[in-house]
């Protein structure tokens, strides 16, 4: 484009220098010599150069502002992009910032019932140390009415008389009226105690609830006023006490199974597989569904717990006992034949500990059915844990566990064992065989092996809710 220019100017120059008459010697004309002086004109290539240059020009000036057009009308798009997200910013901090404002709100709700528990909680506690010294200056008490009452005893009953028989009836009903009391405050202190502990568990839940939204909202958020950041940070200075059990994990607020990681009262924590329900949270003590673990397994194994959480697992005699050593419990037990029919067992029971050899108990065998009693009938009195090295069934002249296959609550060898051989269906033929898989004798008989079986373990007071 500037050589186009450059070459027009030149041919414009060039033609003005011929196209007009000027006095050669640089004077004026004047005269005779003015009317003889000749004229000279521009000839015809001259023109056409003339031409051909300005049609050039006129060319590459169009194209120069075809394209200055294009830039701007792609600055100006540009520009209305720019102005979109400036607005579309805008619109975000607001919606930011008033998400903060309601989440600093909320927390501070949070907090402001937190403090309101707590302060329940110290309420509670300190009327519970003072039904306990109540307790013990009744007890003092009644061991003083208990020695008078000996010694009265211990006179002369002749020279008592009915005076003293009188006493004694007196000293009698004033006795039965302090155990009364006695036993009342125990219920009181039972009361308090309760409501302690459901006041600790929403004090963890809220806790807990407090800390997650404020982890889930803190990278969109990073624009909060220092306080709250601050109280998010005092949050998670203090962890939240892990739960004891898959169920307190519910009530958390917990509702996908998986593995998680709980810690029992007076116990390390360890991690186990809870199957979340809309009821509760159950605690996954044992699996069988492809037989990829082998369930042969001899005593420590059986204590520690063996497998994977994700496929077929036992998770071990002292972790259950962990759970469950207080009682309270009901285990509920899942079967499947290899039609994909379904049997379901639910027993309340009580797990003993090492000393007892983990002896099972299964407590109301009065209102057991008959798919029940394939263990509940056997438990009544309480079934210790057997394996082929720790020989503790009821059979005197057979080792159940080596007879048959696994570690088990076993009684005669008869009744029940999920914890046996998996076979794969077709079972085999022969019946000695059959007899070492996984059996439930009141659903399917002795020797029909099962496709599935789950084991589960939640508080009692789950089964009445469901």
């Amino acid at each position: 484009m500037k050589t186009t220019l450059a070459t027009l100017t030149l041919c414009m120059v060039a033609l003005m220098a011929t196209g007009f008459p000027f006095d050669r010697k640089g004077g004026s004309p004047s005269g005779s010599a003015a009317r003889e002086k000749r004229v000279q004109y521009a000839g015809w290539d001259d023109v056409n150069v003339l031409a051909h240059g300005l049609l050039q020009l006129g060319q590459g000036l169009k194209e120069h502002v075809d394209k200055t057009k294009m830039q701007m009308r792609d600055i100006a798009g540009k520009l209305k992009v720019f102005n979109r997200t400036v607005s579309e910013l805008g619109k975000e901090g607001q919606k930011l910032r008033a998400e903060g404002e309601a989440l600093k709100a909320r927390a501070q709700g949070l907090e402001d019932r937190e403090g309101h528990l707590l302060n329940v909680t110290a309420e509670l506690r300190d009327k519970a140390e003072e039904t306990q010294h109540e307790r013990r200056a009744m007890s003092e008490r009644m061991s003083r009415l208990e020695e008078r009452v000996d010694s009265m005893l211990q006179g002369d009953e002749n020279a008592a008389g009915a005076k003293n028989s009188s006493d004694a009836r007196s000293i009698q009903l004033m006795l039965e009226g302090q155990n009364k009391r006695i036993d009342d405050l125990i219920e009181r202190i039972r009361l308090q105690q309760e409501k302690l502990d459901k006041q600790n568990v929403r004090i963890r839940t809220l806790q807990s609830q407090v800390q997650q939204t404020r982890q889930k909202t803190s990278p969109r958020s990073t624009n909060m006023d220092d306080s709250l950041q601050s109280s998010a940070a005092e949050q998670q200075d203090s962890p939240v006490e892990i739960a004891s059990d898959c169920h307190e994990l519910f009530l958390r607020g917990q509702t996908t199974s998986g593995v998680y990681t709980i810690q029992p009262i007076n116990a390390e924590p360890f991690k186990v597989f809870c199957e979340m329900t809309t009821d509760g949270g159950w605690t996954v003590i044992q699996r069988r569904q492809d037989g990829s673990v082998d369930f042969d397994q001899q005593w420590q194994a059986y204590e520690k717990g063996f497998g994977s959480l994700n496929g077929e697992f036992w998770l071990g005699l002292e972790n259950i006992h962990a759970i469950a050593k207080d009682g309270g419990y009901i285990m509920d037990i899942k079967l499947s034949d290899w039609s994909d029919d379904l049997a379901t067992v639910r027993l309340p029971f009580r797990l003993g500990g090492h000393q007892t050899k983990y002896t099972l108990q299964i407590e109301n065998t009065s209102a057991l059915s008959t798919l029940e009693s394939s263990l509940g009938t056997d438990a009544t009195s309480g079934l210790p844990f057997s394996t082929s090295d720790q020989d503790n069934d009821q059979k005197n002249d057979t080792n159940c566990a080596k007879h048959l296959s696994g570690g088990w609550w076993f009684s005669n060898c008869g009744h029940s064992n999920l914890n046996g051989k998996y076979f794969q269906s077709p079972p085999p033929k022969q019946r000695h065989q059959r007899k070492q898989g996984i059996f439930w004798k009141t659903w399917r008989g002795r020797y029909y092996p099962l496709k599935y079986s789950t084991m589960m373990i939640a508080p009692a007071a789950i089964q009445n809710k469901s």
